[in-house]
């Protein structure tokens, strides 16, 4: 999950000093790369001015648009959607970064060394220098751009006919974000391009129902300040439109593994099925939470019907990230992995939508764009492969670890006002060194508690909040009393 930090109260929090340092210390921790050396600068200064390659095919007629968070500079992607018949065709532009960074040079050997971006609740390390990432390759309005165009034919069902991609220059007309989408909808006033938007997302978001699949979109995590000056943990629920964008980046993420399968080279973004052991606690989070599931329904069709408008729905969305570990990469030159499923997707998938952020989808797209268009794939995409899935889970664990230390500062920051509180809370399961893990009714929070009473899974208690320090972003409570037995509160 990605935290955004961009609400009024969490401002007002980050502008305590002793959190600011605890994002410092974060960084050094995990030893997040800073600023960019001379070197790296300098040519990403002299390719942003003369890019390396430009091509030749031109589709700067078609009216490109891109959908991001508002004020976002880094634009992967951009979108042009039209009805083919009963169906669709989507066209998706996406940054051809060959026009900046040279194999080998300054800029390559730094972006494999970052491996992705790190967002940090006061700061984003960025994988490019911004020069290039929001400025000359970004696909930012009314600029001529290079960029890989996936030309896809959709049914009438949503499923792909025909994939294919090539490198043309390309012009976005319109920079939107989701916000706007939703109210343009909501509003009823009928711009095609946001009407094929929900049409295609839904139809996609149908085939995934039936394959079996089930992504999850998930919801921020935001603190508003109360009118008592305390500050409060809530979880912002996810736009339709959100969901929409994000199914035209996995349909194209699913055409790229297929092509990669089907010419025997790649590298696939590969994810096992749930663990037993983790749909049977999240069964119990459920079950903290009051939210009931049948034991014949499969969890994908239970995150599918959860009300992202519902507080507690929404921390179980949260924690339906436990059941989705053990993701990795997997390349191959030959024979193709032996488990190239995504398990949530319910299909074989790759990362080729977000090149100016993560290092992967830069040698993904190359190869795609090679075997679509019968070329030979490039010496320097080709080589690589072998050790990208090692670089991404070094990055990834970097990311990963920042994340979750930042947003533990921010919990104990915002818990810190209701030290000595007492919560009504149900043991989840249990935790390391005799805690137990608690799930808060509100608010809805995980964390570990100690207890002086018996409690087993299930228990619904009341826990007092003993701990909330910032400098080590710890937070911990100590059941007082087991307030019922029984499995649902």
């Amino acid at each position: 999950m990605r935290v955004r930090y961009t609400d009024e109260g969490i401002a007002d929090v980050l502008d305590d000093g002793a959190l600011q340092a605890r994002f410092a210390a974060i960084r050094a921790q995990f030893a997040v790369p800073q600023a960019f050396a001379d070197d790296v600068v300098a040519e990403a200064a002299a390719v942003a001015a003369t890019p390396l390659d430009m091509p030749d095919r031109d589709e700067t007629a078609v009216p490109f648009f891109t959908i991001d968070p508002p004020g976002s500079l880094d634009l992967d992607q951009a979108m042009h959607l039209e009805r083919d018949g009963d169906g669709y065709r989507v066209r998706y532009a996406i940054v051809y970064l060959p026009a900046f960074v040279s194999p080998g040079k300054a800029i390559d050997t730094e972006s494999r060394r970052r491996g992705q971006t790190i967002y940090c609740p006061d700061e984003r390390i960025a994988l490019h220098p911004p020069v290039l990432s929001e400025g000359a390759a970004s696909l930012l309005p009314g600029e001529v751009r290079a960029a890989y165009v996936w030309d896809l034919r959709l049914g009438a069902d949503g499923e792909v006919t025909t994939a294919a991609v090539y490198r043309a220059r390309v012009r976005s007309v319109d920079r939107l974000d989701y916000a706007t989408v939703q109210a343009s909808l909501d509003a009823g006033a009928g711009d095609e391009r946001f009407v094929l938007l929900k049409e295609i997302g839904e139809a996609r978001i149908a085939g995934e129902r039936r394959r079996g699949g089930a992504s999850l979109p998930m919801p921020e995590q935001q603190v508003d300040r109360a009118a008592d000056g305390s500050y409060e943990l809530a979880f912002r629920p996810p736009l339709a439109a959100e969901e929409w964008n994000a199914q035209i980046s996995l349909m194209t993420g699913i055409a790229a593994a297929g092509l990669m399968l089907g010419a025997g080279v790649g590298i696939l973004r590969t994810l096992p099925s749930p663990d037993p052991q983790a749909v049977a606690r999240f069964r119990r989070q459920a079950a903290a939470l009051g939210v009931g599931w049948p034991r014949e329904e499969p969890y994908g069709e239970f995150l599918r019907r959860l009300d992202r408008t519902d507080p507690r729905h929404l921390a179980l969305i949260y924690d339906a990230t436990s059941l989705f570990r053990g993701s990795g990469y997997a390349a191959f030159d030959g024979t193709p992995p032996p488990h190239p499923e995504h398990g949530a997707l319910a299909a074989t998938y790759a990362h080729v939508t977000a090149p100016l952020r993560r290092l992967v989808d830069r040698f993904g797209l190359a190869v795609c764009e090679a075997i679509s268009t019968g070329t030979e794939i490039p010496a320097w995409a080709r080589t690589s492969l072998p050790a990208l899935p090692d670089i991404m889970a070094t990055s990834g664990h970097m990311a990963a670890g920042v994340e979750r230390a930042s947003t533990d500062a921010v919990e104990a920051a915002v818990l810190a006002t209701h030290l000595g509180e007492e919560f009504r809370a149900v043991v989840v399961d249990q935790g390391s060194h005799g805690t137990w893990i608690l799930q808060l009714l509100d608010p809805a929070v995980v964390a570990q508690a100690g207890t002086g009473v018996a409690v087993a899974v299930g228990h619904v208690v009341t826990a007092r909040l003993v701990e909330a320090d910032v400098a080590t972003g710890a937070v911990r409570f100590q059941i007082v009393a087991v307030v019922d037995d029984a499995t649902t509160p």
